[in-house]
């Protein structure tokens, strides 16, 4: 893919309704798979990956594996089973270790001092996921932070007309997140609040669960891993990074590419022809449910609307905000782009068949295995990864140690060991099945059926 500079995406020309969804995409699928360079703004040679700046790095220490840039292209990673998936081991990131000017383990380089460091305690190697149906997973985050917070506005309304403390119970979409109290005096006790930040903002992207949105998650890519500058983030004609560049990507740029993950296909099931397997997948399902994998790995989650806004209403600063347009771009995820589509029920809604909870979750020492807190999260707890399309986006687990299903279901602890500790005590032929059923789950041909039996 050449380099995309010379075409940029005005966001005033998107407030004005110049691009179609379908335009938009076609741009975001040329920025996700552009191979960036020193004429776009690749690299950072004067800041880190959080921004801060360090003495400037030339060729050949204008790339580092750990602490970045440290790729040319989104696609550069995510690219199985094709663009937009997610990644072999041998495109694993190494989360938080953009914090530092450049690692090298050598405490005489730039005052790192890297001489008590490992590879383990720098960074925290996470395996690249897919973003495959990725719009929808947004969608219900929103809905779902919109649900518990109207939650803590009654029991705040509730507690200020009784003068005394209410304490109600946080559940959306079936999914619990603990309690919250609410006082006379409008604080709020969040100590009983569960997998979710205090804020009750769920996030829906990062390993960890500590990203807002599609948005939020390109632009700190783009920075961290390929030095590519938004300006929405770093400010307008400035180049803070000193390659003497501005305005590397513009507000319109990062809107294209959060539309194009947004509208990247659902996965499906590919389902046996054969009678026998047919059966021994659908035997693996029900046990999936009776072990309690499906406790977290919730099947499906109802979408109210899948009307996609851009920008997200939930960004944090230093990403576009609804205030900052005079309209959100909308697109209807049902039949927006290319399929496999999932398809609205008779009252509007959507059921989207994720195998998630998006809730964080204490998965015990098995999984404790990073040593640098993100975001104020604990190291132990990880976001329910989503199953659809897990069958053709090998590896497994949050670091790709896990080379088959059957291996990521034995490494669950925490909260997952009662269903792990059920599943090994099945006879063979049924943890079989339950990994006959995981199987099906797949990104499936573009334009496909949302099921496919072969």
């Amino acid at each position: 893919m050449t380099s995309p500079r010379s075409r940029r995406t005005s966001t005033a020309d998107i407030d004005a309704g110049a691009f179609s969804a379908d335009a938009l995409f076609a741009f975001g699928k040329v920025l996700f798979g552009a191979f960036f360079n020193t004429l776009d703004g690749a690299g950072r040679p004067a800041t880190t990956g959080t921004g801060v700046p360090r003495a400037p790095r030339a060729v050949p220490e204008n790339f580092n594996r750990i602490s970045a840039p440290d790729a040319n292209s989104c696609a550069g990673c995510h690219n199985v089973p094709r663009q937009g998936g997610g990644g072999d081991n041998v495109a694993n990131v190494f989360v938080l270790g953009q914090r530092f000017g450049f690692v090298n383990f050598d405490s005489n380089s730039e005052g790192d001092g890297f001489q008590a460091h490992t590879l383990e305690s720098v960074a925290n190697e996470r395996n690249t996921l897919g973003m495959f149906g990725s719009g929808f997973i947004e969608l219900l985050a929103r809905e779902m932070t919109v649900e518990l917070q109207a939650i803590r506005a009654d029991a705040a309304a509730q507690a200020q007309a009784g003068g005394a403390p209410v304490t109600l119970a946080l559940a959306t979409k079936g999914v619990s997140f603990g309690a919250l109290t609410a006082n006379p005096d409008g604080t709020f006790d969040t100590s009983a609040v569960e997998g979710v930040d205090a804020n009750l903002v769920v996030k829906p992207f990062h390993q960890k669960g500590v990203v807002v949105s599609l948005r939020e998650f390109t632009n700190n890519a783009m920075n961290h891993h390929h030095g590519m500058q938004a300006t929405e983030r770093f400010g307008p004609s400035t180049d803070p990074d000193q390659d003497g560049k501005t305005d590397e990507l513009t507000v319109g740029d990062i809107t294209a590419t959060a539309i194009y993950q947004a509208m990247l296909p659902v996965p499906g099931r590919v389902l046996p022809a054969d009678p026998a397997r047919r059966a021994a997948v659908d035997a693996g399902e029900a046990l999936f449910a009776t072990l309690g994998c499906a406790i977290c790995h919730v099947p499906a989650l109802r979408l109210e609307s899948p009307i996609f806004s851009e920008p997200n209403p939930f960004n944090p600063a230093g990403n576009l905000r609804v205030a900052d347009v005079p309209a959100p771009f909308q697109v209807d995820l049902t039949v927006a782009g290319q399929g496999p589509h999932l398809p609205r029920e008779s009252d509007g809604s959507v059921l989207v068949p994720a195998f998630t909870d998006l809730k964080r979750h204490d998965l015990g020492p098995e999984m404790d295995n990073e040593q640098v807190v993100q975001a104020g999260v604990p190291t132990e707890l990880f976001l329910t990864r989503k199953l659809w399309g897990m069958a053709n986006e090998p590896p497994f687990l949050h670091n790709g140690r896990a080379l088959t299903s059957r291996d990521a279901i034995v490494r669950h602890g925490g909260e997952g060991a009662a269903a792990r500790d059920a599943f090994l005590a099945l006879t063979d032929a049924q943890q079989k099945s339950v990994v006959d059923f995981l199987k099906t789950l797949q990104v499936l041909p573009e334009n496909s059926p949302l099921e496919v039996v072969e």
